[in-house]
């Protein structure tokens, strides 16, 4: 009996020992070094964290730190559009900005979209220069402020010297309504269709150069205008000689006799301008003849007076402020939207005109396009 017990004892010594150190000296999973991955972290570790977490947190860009680049181009958009009349004009950089400054509004879309890609908050609050800037300069074009059919209507267009169609453009513009139709950019080959086909409506007519007035209304005081014209260039010029160059006339005067009493009405064709890789933006031609318009406008008697013509240029243009002080845009005054007019495939720049001093413009559109490279453009005049 006493043998047995003893061996019991001994084997229940052995399971518990073998317990015993199972648990003491920590051999299982934990023991050999394994971590529980849901298990705290140690106290180096920890400490760690508290120190890291505020370092990321500063050094992480936050909404009003991120998109600076995009932030510095809205501003320095803005500051374009409203210091444009500052810019230098060497090389014609000045009227080459002015003359496409609507454009310049779709950066505003693009630079947010790019702002919210980048959720940067200083980029989105920056693109508010340029867009109340723009909407300054041009906002009051996007609405329709045309009314009821003017007394008179008025179309110019530069019907092309390589249009392949004059018939077909001078019966589309018999049939426009216009009361006075000015023409520019008449070829001598093309000058006997359009009096030809236009003589039935407009029964009065004048013809200077390479510009011409049509009228339903007699004309007098018919005189050339001089746009300081030095030899002309472009498509017109090819069918020229040189002293035909030299002479020929790109403006007219006239006055119309209307109900409301006598019309002065001008005619302008000013210089082409050119982009030269050496000289920039050419516009010194398209600019001395502006200046010498404007004088000539300036000494002008009759109160009312209506400018039409391809100027070659918009009247966002600081060339045009001697005439832009004294006459109104139609468009602007009365038109629905930019009456863009060139080139006619996709008008991007309104260098077609009709401007006015002593009548009330009432409504102000752009025709469908002929054969010409511009579109003609219309309005209708109230007294």
């Amino acid at each position: 009996m006493t043998q047995v017990k003893t061996v019991e004892a001994g084997q229940s010594g052995a399971t518990d020992t073998g317990a015993t150190d199972t648990g003491a000296t920590g051999t299982g999973a934990t023991g050999t070094g394994l971590t529980d991955p849901g298990a705290p972290g140690t106290g180096a570790d920890r400490s760690r964290s508290r120190w890291w977490a505020p370092l990321t947190a500063l050094t992480r860009p936050g909404p009003w730190r991120r998109g600076l680049v995009l932030a510095t181009l809205a501003l320095a958009l803005g500051l374009l559009l409203l210091l444009h009349a500052q810019l230098t004009d060497r090389g014609g950089i000045g009227s080459l900005v002015e003359t496409f400054l609507p454009w310049f509004g779709l950066f505003v879309p693009v630079l947010l979209a790019a702002a919210l890609w980048r959720r940067s908050a200083s980029a989105v609050i920056a693109l508010l220069v340029p867009a109340v800037a723009w909407l300054s300069l041009f906002g009051g074009l996007l609405g329709d402020k045309s009314h009821p059919a003017g007394d008179l209507t008025v179309v110019s267009h530069n019907v092309g010297a390589e249009n392949p169609d004059p018939t077909g453009t001078a019966r589309d513009l018999a049939t426009s309504g216009a009361d006075v139709l000015a023409l520019e950019e008449i070829s001598s080959q093309a000058r006997g269709t359009y009096e030809k086909e236009l003589a039935t409506t407009y029964p009065h007519h004048a013809v200077r150069g390479t510009v011409g007035l049509w009228s339903k209304r007699p004309l007098s005081e018919i005189r050339t205008v001089d746009v300081a014209m030095q030899g002309m260039v472009g498509p017109l010029a090819e069918h020229l000689t040189a002293e035909e160059r030299k002479a020929t006339p790109r403006a007219l005067r006239a006055t119309v006799a209307t109900d409301r009493g006598p019309l002065a009405v001008y005619v302008a064709h000013l210089g082409s301008v050119r982009v030269n890789p050496e000289s920039g933006f050419v516009t010194g031609q398209r600019d001395a003849g502006a200046r010498s318009l404007a004088k000539t406008i300036a000494a002008e008697r009759n109160e009312r007076v209506v400018l039409l013509g391809d100027l070659n240029g918009t009247m966002d243009d600081r060339a045009f402020d001697g005439v832009t002080a004294q006459l109104d845009s139609a468009q602007e005054k009365a038109g629905d939207g930019f009456g863009f007019s060139w080139p006619a495939k996709f008008p991007m720049a309104r260098i077609d005109q009709i401007l006015v001093r002593g009548v009330e413009p009432a409504s102000s559109w752009v025709l469908p396009a002929t054969g010409s490279d511009h579109l003609p453009v219309a309005a209708g005049l109230d007294w």
